[in-house]
């Protein structure tokens, strides 16, 4: 059975209705973007922070997977499907993928603000000033801000390296360290990219660019895939 490892990134999600970051032209409330993204914002105002994942996780409780999503989970009959996300949603797992890695974190997850492997479980409940970790912190959002590592970093190269297909869907590949993640994929091996605007990689001789949404591209990659490579 084929191992594919699946990048996916905003896009994947944006047709079920989660907006990105810069939909409201990089406002939220008049913060700016940064500001609620970053582990400085944190430090600087944690109460604006809560209330902005807040508002996120609450409006992930009434979006759903869509046919994209589902698609990458049915492929599970016929491959060894791993998908690495930079989204916090909780999509994958509700369309039925089993092997999902979240490089950003979750948003149905809260953490110590202490120590970063202490985490629980809080579904689509918010989170409050004054909520406390095991360990006495306060909980914030298991979420990976700017100006932190990337702890399952070196967990999804892992798993590129070992791919015989990589795909790559919703992503501009601009947001790093995950954009550098198709390096660690052989040379060799078919690389597709679906985006509407796709920025191709360099020097993939591989590389099949379909040049659609996430449910349109995947539909047609769904055909390409079980047609060619099982």
């Amino acid at each position: 059975m084929k191992k594919i490892v699946v990048l996916t990134g905003a896009g994947m999600s944006a047709q079920s209705g989660i907006s990105t970051f810069r939909d409201s032209g990089g406002l939220w409330e008049n913060h700016p973007v940064e500001e609620v993204a970053s582990i400085e914002g944190w430090y600087r105002n944690p109460k604006i922070m809560l209330a902005f994942y807040n508002e996120r996780r609450a409006a992930l409780q009434g979006v759903y997977p869509n046919k994209g999503h589902e698609i990458l989970a049915g492929l599970e009959k016929h491959f060894d499907v791993s998908i690495v996300t930079q989204n916090v949603d909780d999509l994958h797992e509700r369309a039925g993928s089993r092997k999902i890695l979240h490089l950003h974190g979750q948003l149905t997850k809260a953490r110590s603000s202490e120590n970063p492997d202490l985490i629980i479980d809080i579904g689509y409940a918010p989170i409050a000033w004054g909520d406390k970790a095991p360990d006495g912190t306060q909980l914030r959002p298991h979420v990976v801000w700017f100006g932190e590592a990337v702890p399952q970093m070196e967990r999804a190269m892992q798993w590129t390296r070992q791919a015989d297909i990589m795909v790559v869907v919703g992503t501009s590949l601009a947001v790093y360290p995950a954009a550098g993640l198709i390096d660690f994929a052989h040379h060799e091996i078919p690389l597709f990219l679906v985006d509407p605007k796709p920025a191709a990689p360099v020097r993939r001789k591989n590389l099949h660019v379909i040049a659609q949404k996430a449910v349109e591209g995947l539909e047609q990659l769904e055909k390409i895939l079980l047609n060619n490579y099982l």
